[in-house]
């Protein structure tokens, strides 16, 4: 079965945003798939041009999926280095509710299932809290290592959190007006300066509020009726999803969140990482299955 590989690019405001349509000639499942990246990243976390990772594991078996890259990474245009100026906050309340409005325009009648990795979670739900009625159009939440907070400590959450990401991201990215993420070797893809000061206070654990307009999110998870969710964690993932912080995030949402960590303890092939319990070889065979289930009829735990 060969998997057909198309680019679109959705307007944004001055941007446009590109989304990934992976599937097969004639798919045969029915809601679509919207999937979001996480910080200093891009859409290629979840696929690969040969065929390779989650989205195109779920597109051969009939799947619509559509893999974004938010603002100003990946193949959206234009590129962070060329116009920085702008946060998470652009992410939450345009990029997401512009690609969800595209993807139902395309798909009438139909949910969309939302997936995320990382920080691409905390800014989906997110949007959800921002804009409640966007949820009566999403099938099912699915988090791979979503934290809003990190919690945990040890010397690798103080070399990659306290010292890369809290000071020197923001140091290096006032110098040159954003984080040269790929160049500097810290990640695929780079962060404009105001989405690293967002972002921080929620990394320590800070209120959950937009520190650009004063949203108050935490007051209003509450008003959600969130979607079925499931949030996965892996057992070798010490710091940027660890379990703890995890679970922490699906209580702070409100929802009754189905939550497994990977690990052999769990019957799984590996201790999984946070970055490949999407990209190692082992997970089609391991949990991307499973995935498929929930797909067919997502529930809470």
């Amino acid at each position: 079965m060969e998997l057909l590989q198309n680019s679109h690019f959705i307007p944004c405001g001055e941007h446009r945003l590109h989304l990934r349509q992976i599937g097969l000639a004639q798919p045969s499942q029915g809601e679509p798939i919207l999937m979001v990246h996480g910080a200093i990243e891009n859409g290629r976390i979840f696929y690969t041009g040969s065929g390779k990772g989650l989205a195109c594991f779920l597109a051969r078996h009939g799947y619509r999926v559509y893999v974004a890259d938010l603002r100003g990474r990946g193949l959206s245009t234009p590129a962070i280095a060329e116009r920085a100026d702008h946060g998470q906050h652009e992410l939450i309340t345009e990029d997401l509710p512009t690609l969800q409005a595209w993807i139902s325009a395309r798909h009438p009648g139909q949910k969309v299932h939302w997936m995320a990795h990382s920080w691409g979670g905390v800014l989906m739900a997110s949007t959800l809290v921002r804009f409640p009625a966007l949820a009566a159009g999403v099938a099912s939440l699915l988090f791979f290592g979503s934290k809003r907070g990190i919690s945990v400590h040890g010397p690798e959450r103080w070399f990659k959190v306290d010292l890369i990401w809290n000071r020197l991201a923001p140091w290096l990215a006032r110098r040159r007006g954003f984080l040269a993420a790929r160049r500097l070797k810290l990640g695929a893809d780079d962060e404009p300066l105001r989405y690293l000061e967002e972002t921080i206070p929620w990394v320590k654990c800070g209120p959950w509020q937009d520190p650009h307009d004063g949203f108050a999110y935490d007051e209003a998870a509450s008003r959600v009726n969130w979607p079925p969710l499931w949030m996965i964690s892996a057992k070798a993932d010490k710091v940027l999803g660890h379990p703890t912080d995890v679970r922490r995030f699906g209580a702070e949402m409100g929802s009754l969140a189905r939550h497994t960590r990977l690990g052999r303890d769990n019957g799984n092939r590996l201790d999984y990482d946070h970055i490949n319990m999407l990209t190692a070889p082992q997970a089609a065979e391991d949990h991307f299955p499973a995935i498929l289930s929930w797909l067919q009829q997502p529930s809470a735990p």
